[in-house]
């Protein structure tokens, strides 16, 4: 059996859903967690609210350069906050910076964990990476069990206010009774690690794709897309989800986002369940797979010019949307990412609102973004400042 010391630690050994094994207990709690998801979309104007308070932040600062980056990293985790705790946070809230630190703890130790994961007998010796990685698992199960309490102790019938109280519901007789026909149940370990991860995947995945896509902006012409927004949205009202299918150039902008810089270069590992092959390569059953993201969208057979930045190749000359099949952001399969449909939702609300209502532009004398990053778990943009231009009515 392979082993990952890090991972292990941090899902109690798999209770989780993404490092998880596929199998019924993982597809039942899969289908879970992905109509929670569901049910909170349709509370969009919970989500709206928080991208309301970012922009507000970015044009606050006076026309001083500033690094969006904590700004973004704040409003993202009140996201998921809101959806898993039903909790949103004041920018100097300590229970919103104890989040955030744990979780860029857990984030920086995963990262440099690898030789512990590749040896794991290394264990047995004296570790800072597992020191550290404890003390962040530590703070974020003692947080999350607190939660988990309150809920239990405050939950009503009927729906679901959020993740905990979906996953304390399906812990419940009527909930449960297909978990138990397929061997297991809903433990609170299982419930923790649910939360937990959503977290792990939920915050930094969306937080860096929107700073990688605004570093790029401010190395390309921004009025383009700004130009959409104004025909179609226009500067008097917010936009809203249902613009959504009306904005093509800002989803292809996302999209090559997406593509230029995946958030995870390669893949999570998953086990093969049966001998097959890739390729013409035999893979043998039990074999750790992993999916080189970054070859895939790179690849010159299937993108011209795969290193510029191109919103235009997800577009067809009239303008209408393409998905190339080399595409693949969140995977693909039965373990494509099971929080795609929220994560491109807070992708367009958060770039349409900022676009919309401001421009990003080089401080004097400042070099633009570095493009290269920063590789860890995700692979980061380096940290940079902009100005913050409002977009007043007929300007742009």
């Amino acid at each position: 059996m392979f082993v990952q010391v890090t991972t292990d630690l941090l899902t109690r050994g798999g209770k989780d859903i993404a490092f998880s094994d596929f199998s019924p207990l993982w597809k039942s709690h899969r289908r879970l967690v992905h109509s929670s998801f569901t049910l909170f979309g349709e509370g969009t104007h919970k989500l709206q609210d928080i991208v309301d308070s970012l922009c507000e932040e970015l044009q606050g600062s006076g026309g001083a350069a500033v690094d969006p980056g904590p700004a973004v990293s704040r409003a993202v985790t009140n996201v998921v906050c809101t959806l898993v705790f039903s909790s949103t946070y004041g920018r100097h809230d300590p229970e919103l910076a104890q989040v955030m630190d744990y979780n860029n703890g857990i984030v920086e130790t995963i990262a440099g964990g690898g030789l512990l994961d590749i040896y794991p007998w290394l264990k047995v010796f004296p570790s800072e990476v597992l020191r550290k990685l404890r003390e962040c698992i530590s703070v974020r199960d003692r947080l999350l069990t607190r939660k988990l309490e309150e809920h239990k102790a405050s939950m009503m019938e009927g729906a679901p206010r959020d993740l905990l109280d979906a996953l304390i519901q399906a812990q419940r007789p009527q909930g449960q009774r297909s978990a138990q026909q397929e061997g297991e149940g809903l433990t609170d370990d299982h419930v923790l690690m649910i939360a937990a991860e959503t977290f792990g995947a939920g915050v930094e995945t969306t937080s860096t794709t929107l700073l990688w896509i605004l570093a790029y902006l401010v190395h390309h012409p921004q009025e383009r897309v700004q130009k959409e927004l104004d025909e179609v949205v226009g500067r008097g009202r917010g936009v809203c989800v249902s613009d959504r299918p009306h904005l093509p150039y800002l989803d292809s902008v996302t999209n090559e986002g997406l593509r230029i810089r995946p958030v995870s270069p390669v893949l999570i590992p998953h086990t093969a369940l049966r001998d097959s092959s890739i390729g013409g390569h035999f893979i043998k059953c039990g074999t750790r797979v992993l999916v080189n993201m970054w070859a895939i969208h790179h690849d010159p057979k299937h993108w011209e010019q795969p290193d510029l930045f191109k919103p235009e190749r997800f577009l067809d000359d009239k303008g209408c949307r393409v998905t190339p099949p080399s595409f693949l952001p969140f995977g693909a399969g039965p373990r494509v990412c099971v929080g795609e449909s929220l994560a491109r939702m807070e992708l367009f609300l958060f770039l349409s609102s900022l676009l919309q209502r401001m421009s990003f532009r080089l401080p004097g004398g400042a070099p633009p973004p570095d493009l290269q990053g920063r590789v860890g778990v995700v692979l980061q943009p380096l940290p940079f400042k902009v100005l913050v231009i409002p977009r007043e009515k007929g300007q742009t």
